[in-house]
């Protein structure tokens, strides 16, 4: 019986950054890191990179690139993160594609993925090509070949998506067993068999003919193994996930038997913490024991064509039991959260982005057949500007699409048409109509890109396009009372959020207060170049006065601003700004500023203020989120400062007592339970910010937190501490000779390891393996001579990789 294994995951976040500044801001649910992309990177996509292979001893043995090894697809706009924040892991995954294309027959295993992940089906026919377009030309800039397979969002299908994916090259792509309607085997006499309902056999490849005469692959994963991984205990043992694949098989098949699964990637080490590890076992226990032959859909379809074709069931996914309703009806899918609410809402938000795109693409095209021949192929062609951020490739983007060069003295206009519609497409990334409220952060970021390209049209709308938006948009009603009608949740999350060049001015005046700009630099992505900045104090107080001008790298419009900020300590912080008028009149009001300022005259300067830039007052909330966190931090670090001196005065004048009570077996009084815990986990965290690590210091710590029985603060103590352990152990990396460097590192992870402190230990694990594969035989072979230093080094380093769980 010849079988193969094939696992696909599908790796995906929503696109996170704010519109206005393509960045994601702080997220404090993803606590304590940054975003939700740092923490599934940490969880997930970085441990996959490295995923460890554990022996009879269950210490590590080996470490697999699971990438290389699995079928999978990365979202665009999570990899175009990854690319600039997670460099290292990005190179793994581009890397994994190549080892995999030696591996399978010159076939890669990564898939491609329509652009921005919207339900294809409910799209219409111009955004399904551009989706396609920009997915494929997403993957050629980054794995340097054309894909051969394309993941579809939610694997959400109609007939026309398949067309559109069979006209631009893709040879298959991936479905749930129950988007399958009806199959019949190849040749004469071949009859159609009802296989609706999930009935249809998944171990092979499928065909499928499409109206128009052309056809595509299609596979129907196993549902039932696909659920266990996802949802069940399957990932609890590497071998138990292993048998259960190969119970797919069965001996009444006689073509070789295509065995796979496809889970959201993110269940290999997010959803379930260790998965990746499993992943890594199954695979490897499979191939160990020759049970079956590991492959990727590419590779098993060229030696194994189809000989059934298939026909599907139209307009369905694999995450709504109702076809697409999910993303437009209130059908009856949700989390399950909450019984009680409705998703009434899915359907007036729907209509909304529908009518918006539709008044959208009126002015594209009315405006954009100015300049291009054919502006609905220059939107096609623009993904080459999304995939490299810089003047050059809006130049030569320009230079291959405009009718005529003369046109080139507008880009800044077309660039704002081609940003609008980017954005237009963005509005319907799914997770907007995923979840159970209107209110969520998946719906708010959806409206937030309905916003940006509402102010984008501004220029070009004859009526305002906002009013009708929220007209519509007024029929969705929030599940929360407090939110209500829709409208209020746009105004309050999307609309709130908006900016312009003159709010950038505003967060680069505040924030210079707190932060020493050079004259030309940048602020997420807009350029700042200081024409004029004078400052002056008193006591506490500051006055800044400037002239700065602001260029956006997206859309090229550039502004001049005057401002002037007032700082009378702490957060009592007054900004005037507006855009900058004659030099003569600028003069004249900062010297008449200047002057209140200079004779104490703090009710004149505010005045002054107020008249010069014509009442638009900002303060330290006008600050973007991240900079804001950061000033508020400064701000209020000598507040913390004396919060932290009445605690440890409170602790150590009341030592002695507390020692009393300890003996007595009398429970501390909750003041002095509050001031212990807190001075403990304040102390802990600060050790192990320092440069040099008092590792008796740490251990007292955390014998003094058992004797009072307080809490450790663990998930942040580990996070500082692994941080920490991954700085040291690059130092040693550099040096590793170091065997006191060495010592400490020890030290600390016995410490922590023995109090139960949760370690991120992937990242270690990875330096300490690379020393071993670098240094370790030649300074064992010194210690083997008889070299006392080589010795010792020897038995620590393998103290520590005792400790770190892996075999020398």
């Amino acid at each position: 019986m010849e079988r193969y294994i094939c696992i696909h995951g599908h790796f995906y976040q929503p696109p996170r950054e704010n519109p206005w500044l393509e960045e994601i801001e702080l997220q404090d649910s993803a606590y304590p890191y940054h975003d939700w992309n740092q923490r599934i990177s940490s969880e997930c996509y970085g441990p996959n990179a490295n995923s460890r292979i554990l022996g009879a001893d269950s210490k590590i043995v080996d470490m697999v690139n699971n990438y290389s090894k699995i079928s999978f697809n990365f979202g665009p706009t999570l990899l175009s993160w990854m690319k600039k924040h997670r460099p290292s892991i990005y190179e793994a995954i581009i890397e994994a594609d190549k080892i995999s294309r030696e591996r399978f027959s010159g076939h890669g295993s990564a898939l491609a993925q329509v652009f921005n992940h919207i339900i294809m089906p409910l799209a219409n026919q111009r955004d399904k090509y551009t989706q396609v377009i920009w997915g494929i030309k997403d993957f050629e800039e980054r794995f340097g070949r054309f894909p051969e397979g394309m993941w579809l969002a939610e694997t959400a299908v109609d007939v026309a998506t398949l067309e559109v994916l069979a006209e631009l090259g893709i040879k298959f792509t991936i479905l749930a067993p129950t988007q399958a309607k009806r199959v019949k085997k190849m040749g004469k006499g071949g009859k159609w068999t009802d296989v609706s309902g999930g009935k249809i056999d998944p171990t092979m490849a499928y065909l499928c003919v499409l109206p128009s005469g052309k056809h595509i692959n299609l596979f129907f994963y196993d549902g039932p193994v696909s659920q266990d991984v996802a949802f069940g205990g399957l990932l609890n043992n590497g071998e138990t996930f292993a048998n259960r694949l190969l119970n797919i098989s069965s001996e009444n098949r006689s073509w070789p038997q295509l065995l796979h699964i496809a889970t959201d990637g993110e269940t290999y080490g997010h959803h379930h913490r260790y998965g990746d590890m499993a992943l890594t076992y199954c695979l490897d226990f499979i191939e160990k024991n020759k049970l079956a032959g590991i492959t990727n859909y590419a590779e098993y379809l060229e030696k194994h064509p189809p000989f059934y074709m298939v026909e599907t069931e139209e307009n369905t996914s694999w995450s709504c039991a109702h076809g697409v309703s999910r993303w437009g009806d209130d059908c009856g899918c949700s989390s399950g959260l909450h019984p009680d609410w409705n998703q009434k809402w899915r359907k007036p938000l729907r209509e909304a982005m529908d009518w918006l795109r539709g008044e959208l693409s009126d002015i594209y095209e009315k405006e954009a057949s100015r300049y291009f021949n054919d502006p609905w192929q220059a939107r096609n062609d623009y993904v080459q500007v999304l995939l490299n951020r810089f003047k050059g490739s809006i130049d030569s983007f320009l230079a291959a699409n405009v009718k005529d060069k003369i046109f080139l003295n507008e880009k800044g206009r077309i660039v704002k048409l081609l940003e609008m519609q980017k954005n237009s497409l963005f509005m319907y990334t799914s997770c907007g109509w995923f979840f159970d409220d209107i209110s969520g952060i998946e719906s708010t970021q959806v409206m937030r890109y309905a916003a940006r390209a509402i102010q984008l049209a501004e220029e070009y709308a004859a009526n305002p396009l906002e009013a009708g938006y929220l007209e519509i948009l007024k029929k969705a009603k929030s599940n929360i009372g407090k939110f209500g009608e829709a409208s209020n949740i746009y105004r309050m999350f999307a609309k709130a959020a908006s900016i312009d060049l003159l709010r950038v001015a505003v967060h680069y005046a505040i924030s210079s207060i707190f932060e020493d700009y050079p004259e030309d630099t940048n602020i997420y992505c807009y350029r700042i170049k200081s024409k004029i900045y004078a400052e002056k104090s008193s006591r506490k107080f500051r006055l800044i006065t400037g002239r700065v001008k602001v260029i956006s790298e997206v859309t090229l419009d550039e502004k001049d601003v005057d401002f002037s900020v007032l700082h009378l300590g702490d957060h009592n912080i007054t900004c005037g700004a507006k855009e900058a008028g004659s030099e003569k009149d600028f003069e004249k009001a900062s010297f008449n500023i200047s002057s209140a300022f200079d004779s104490g005259d703090i009710t004149g300067v505010t005045r002054l203020m107020d008249d010069y830039f014509e009442k638009q007052i900002f303060s330290l909330i006008h600050l973007f989120k991240d900079e804001q966190r950061k000033v508020l931090e400064q701000i209020l670090k000598l507040t913390i400062e004396d919060v932290n001196v009445s605690f440890k005065n409170i602790y150590e004048n009341n030592y002695s007592i507390m020692n009393f009570l300890q003996s007595s077996g009398i429970p501390l009084p909750r003041p002095l339970f509050l001031a212990s815990e807190y001075m403990i986990n304040s102390d802990l965290k600060k050790a192990f910010e320092k440069d040099e690590v008092d590792i008796g210091k740490i251990k007292s710590l955390i014998d003094e937190a058992s004797k009072w029985s307080v809490n450790i603060d663990k998930d942040t103590l580990g996070f500082v501490a692994s941080s920490k352990i991954v700085d040291l152990l690059q130092e040693l990396q550099s040096n590793p000779q170091d065997k006191d460097a060495m010592s400490v590192i020890l030290d600390i992870v016995k410490l922590l390891r023995e109090s139960a402190v949760p370690l991120r230990l992937w990242k270690v694990q990875n330096i300490c393996l690379a020393i071993e594969r670098d240094y370790f035989e030649k300074v064992q072979k010194e210690a083997e001579a008889g070299d006392d230093a080589s010795k010792e080094w020897v038995r620590i380093f393998k103290e520590l990789s005792e400790q770190l769980n892996f075999k020398v």
